[in-house]
Formats: structure tokens, sequence, C-alpha cells
């Protein structure tokens, strides 16, 4: 079995644990990819959609401009050159707001002659356009391919944006060139705004910048993850057209924000994980040792059970057989038999009170009580066990000591238990001191003991179940381990407290206090407890039933031995 429980813990910690700890890491390492690619679809989707605004933008400008040269091509009738520009110039300023002239030339000749030129603004402007487009424009149109088919050249000479529309028609064996010629500051200043009104006022902001950066058209833009910039497809196609989203910087701070949310979290996750990892194999940890402070609990039960009882039954015989010569031994045996039963009996006792406050179904009755006649009740009990091992037992219990609500049989319970450490250590410091004392609204009752002292290391641990200090084992003390947590439960339940104080003088001796509140009232009418004796016998008055304050009544007590033991209850011991 136990070879079993090792391979099973061996098993734990070598191959379950690394095995958690790499499925948290992994799990984590695919939170925090879906986390990255869910956030890189979000800002796909916010691009998609600037782009779709975007082309749809550039095409609402490339639509005007060939609304407009089919306008003009409606008005062009080859067989009839001389009526071209009185159709066209009729309705040009609603029709083709932007085309300055139109002009045919006639493909065939070898200096592609200029056959009409009409246009709304005269003036010696069209003479240069004339001159520009036989010497620099024209060579740089393309005519290849299907020769009816519209086209747009885009150029900048001499630092001004020239936008041509030119098609080419056959008649009667010959070829003509047919050029609408827009006027590009007009577009900008009368066609874009009506085209793209308020551009920063609605759910995006946009301009249009030139082929060297500088805005054309619009508010000035910073530039970011979600602005989309996009050429003109045929028209003004140096041109640039940019959007971006009216809320991109709030969106770009909101989507950065929400990744180190995201991310945080599952940092966090992760810590959880591992800290509820570590949780669980401390808790494994503190479990084991539990199970063994416990198996040690049982031979510890075992061995105190079994002393006494081996003592009982040993002298129990040798009475029963009259092998007792004289009738000193047989009293001696008898008072032996009578102590080692008494131990028994405060074992059992303890060990029950353990049990019912482990399933938490330790019960007190609370009342007025005397804590002075308590306590020496329970030195009272320890007397004679003092005197046979030679120790002084010094008790100061004032007689103006106030009353406490108490549980009196539980109270002196913790005090037999402190007491029997005191005389298990004691043995080398020849004393016991034995006090109770006011302090403000609490009482205090403090046990000491001159003997090798605790280790400040193991002061906190003293009064968890079945601890036993290092020199209860160095000193083969016997006990169950049970006592110090049944004082500290104790006086807890009292609304109290208990602590340890180690060294005291020298480098050696323990006292224990235990601390409860005290009542509001006079004190208990109880003569203080007399001196030790000179020669190491302690003393304490008779315990006769004493009266206490009308208000309250009487302090439950359990009666003392009616004749002394040579041992008494041992319930616990302290390292």
């Amino acid at each position: 079995m136990a070879g079993a429980r090792a391979l099973r813990e061996r098993l734990l910690y070598f191959v379950l644990t690394p095995a958690i700890v790499i499925a948290i890491l992994v799990l984590g390492w695919l939170a925090l990819r879906t986390t990255l690619q869910i956030e890189k679809a979000r800002q796909q989707t916010v691009l998609d959609a600037t782009l779709t605004l975007a082309e749809e933008r550039v095409g609402i400008l490339d639509k005007f401009v060939i609304e407009q040269d089919n306008v003009v091509a409606a008005h062009v009738d080859l067989a009839d050159l001389g009526a071209i520009g009185k159709r066209w110039k009729s309705t040009a300023l609603r029709e083709t707001p932007t085309v300055r002239a139109i002009l045919l030339l006639d493909m065939s000749s070898p200096a592609h002659e200029v056959l009409a030129f009409h246009s709304l603004a005269p003036g010696p402007e069209n003479d240069t356009f004339r001159r520009l487009l036989l010497r620099r424009l024209l060579p740089a149109m393309n005519v290849a391919g299907q020769v009816e088919e519209l086209r747009h050249l885009h150029l900048v000479v001499e630092e001004q944006s020239y936008l041509i529309s030119y098609w080419q028609r056959q008649f009667e064996g010959r070829s003509y060139m047919v050029v609408a010629w827009h006027d590009v500051p007009r577009l900008v200043h009368e066609g874009m705004p009506r085209l793209y009104r308020d551009p920063d006022r609605s759910a995006s902001r946009m301009n249009i910048v030139d082929e060297q950066g500088r805005i054309v058209f619009g508010p000035p833009i910073q530039g970011g993850a979600f602005t989309v910039g996009l050429p003109f497809p045929t028209t003004l196609y140096n041109w640039r057209l940019q959007v971006a989203l009216a809320s991109a910087d709030e969106l770009s701070e909101k989507v950065q924000r929400r990744q180190m949310i995201e991310l945080s979290m599952v940092s966090v996750a992760g810590l959880v994980a591992v800290i509820g990892l570590i949780i669980v194999l401390v808790a494994a940890a503190k479990e084991r040792r539990v199970s063994t402070l416990k198996s040690d609990f049982v031979a510890n039960v075992s061995h105190e059970l079994k002393t006494p009882l081996s003592l009982v039954r040993m002298f129990g015989e040798l009475l029963l057989l009259d092998r007792v010569r004289s009738d000193e031994k047989r009293k001696q045996y008898l008072q032996i038999i009578v102590g080692e039963s008494e131990r028994l009996s405060a074992l059992i006792d303890n060990v029950l009170d353990f049990a019912k406050v482990e399933r938490g179904k330790a019960a007190y009755e609370f009342v007025p009580g005397d804590v002075g006649e308590t306590v020496l009740r329970a030195v009272e009990i320890y007397r004679y066990r003092a005197e046979r091992e030679e120790l002084a037992l010094e008790v100061d219990v004032p007689a103006d000591l106030p009353g406490a609500r108490l549980d009196a049989r539980a109270l002196e319970l913790a005090v037999i238990n402190l007491l029997d450490n005191a005389l298990k250590y004691a043995k080398g410091g020849g004393r016991i001191e034995v006090s109770a004392a006011r302090r403000g609204k609490e009482i205090e009752v403090r046990i000491a003991d001159h003997g090798p002292g605790i280790a400040p290391a193991e002061q906190e641990r003293i009064f968890d179940r079945f601890v036993r200090g290092s020199s209860a084992e160095a000193r083969a003390v016997r006990g169950s381990g049970i006592g110090l947590a049944l004082v500290k439960h104790i006086a807890e339940a009292h609304g109290g407290r208990v602590r340890v104080q180690s060294p005291l003088e020298g480098g050696r001796g323990t006292a224990f206090v235990i601390v409860l509140p005290a009542l509001a009232q006079p004190a208990w009418d109880r003569p203080a407890a007399r001196p030790s004796s000179p020669g190491g016998r302690a003393s304490a008055p008779p315990h006769e039933p004493q009266e206490g304050p009308p208000s309250s009544g009487p302090a439950p007590s359990s009666p003392a031995p009616s004749s002394p033991a040579p041992s008494s209850p041992a319930p616990h011991e302290r390292p």
C-alpha cells in the first residue's frame, strides 16, 4: 500500500503536474492567438469598409466627367461640323459645366490639322492650348487599339494640370479625333464641392491630393491604420483620393485598448490557472502532512493508552494474586491504579473533546463565573504531582479578580492542559508559576515554567492539531499532540485568545497566557491563594463553594477528586 501511494505521489509530481502546466501554456497561447486573429479580422473589416467607401467616391468623379464626355459626343456630327459648337454651347453650362473647349482633329493628315475649335471662353489661352495639344499632349495620347474608345489624358505641364477626354471616329474613309478640354480648376472649385458635400462632417473624412501629395481639395487628414488612398481610375489618375473614418483615431485607441484588455485577461487567466495549480499542490502537500500527523497522533494515543493500561493490569494482577507483602505496598499499588485510571480517563476525554471540535459540535455553557476559583481548582488537581516531583508550584490569584462569562469545565480543562505541559518540561527548572490578573478590560491567566523553552520557529505551529515540537521528540515526552489545539479553541470560544512567551530568563522557560474578557461587575468574594510553602510544596485555598453576585448566579464547577492521585491527566505536551 505504501509503495502504491508513493508511486501515485511520484506520478502526480512528475507526470500530471508538468502535463497541467503544458496544458495551461497551450491553452493560453491558443487564446492569445485567437484574440489576435479576431482583432486582426476586426481591423480588416474596418479597412474593407473604408476601401469600399473610397472606391465609391473615386467612381463619383469619374462618372461625372464621363457623363459630360458622352454629352459632347452626342453633339458632335461629322457631317455638319459648323453646327457642333452651336448645339453644344446651348446646353454647356447645364450639361457639361467643366468642359472648356471642344476640338476636332483630322488624324488622316500628317499635320493633324485642327478642323474645329469651339470654346466657352475665347482668348489667348485657346491658342496656347492648341499649340500645346499638337506639340505635347497629342504625342502622349494613346491612339492604339479600338479607335472609338473613350480615353483620358491627365498630365502636368509647367505646373499646370490638364485633363483631356478624347476618342476617334471614322467618316467617309477618314479618321477624326474629338477632344474635350476639361477646366481642372473649375472642376476642383465647383465640381468637387458639389460631388463631395461636407467632406469633414459625415461619417468619414476625405481629401484629394495631387501627384506631389499636396492637398487639392478637402481638409488635412492625419494618416493612420484606417486611412485609405486610391487614385482615380480613368480621369484624374495622377491624383489620389484619401478617405479616413471620422473616428479613426478613436477606433485605433479603442482597438489598442481592447487588445490590451484581452491580453490582460488572458494573462490573468493564465496566472489564475498557475495559482490554482500551486494551491492544489500546496493543499496536496498539506494533506499529506496532516495525514502523517494523524498517523503520528494515532501512534502516540495508542502508546498513551497502552502505558496506563499495562500498569493497571500489572498492579491489578499483583493485588489479585495476593503477592503484596505489606499494607503500605498495597496502598501504593492502589494509588498507582487510581492515578493511571485518571490519566486514561483524561486522555479519553481530551480525544473526545477534540473530536467534537473537529466536527464543529463542541458546545459550551457560558455563565458568569469565577475565573480565579476555576484556576485554583485546576491547580489543586496537580498539587500532589508537583509535590511528588519536587517542583515548587507558586500560585498568585488575587481575591479581587473580576469574573467572566465562562464554561468552568472547559476553562479548567485548558488550565489543566497547560499545567500538564509545565510539569513535563519544568523538571530541570524546579518551579512552576500560576497567576491570574486583570489587565484593563481583560483577565490574563498565566502558566509559566523554567524548562528548556520553545524555539521561535515553532511557536506559531504548536497550537496546530497533531503538532509536537522538536524538544518533545528529543526528550521522549509522552503526549498526543492535541492539547494546545484544544486550549486555543477553548480560549477563542470564550471570546479570548492564547499566546506563548519563550524564552523567559537566561534563554530558558515558557509562559502560556490565556486572555479572557472580564465582566464589568464587583470581584467575587474569595480569599487569595496562599503562597507556596518553603519546602517546594504548592498551596491553594480550599475550594469551598462560594456564592457569586446576586445578579449572576453560581458558576458551574467540577468537584475536585476526593483523594490526591500520584499522577494526573496528561492531555498534551508542547515542544
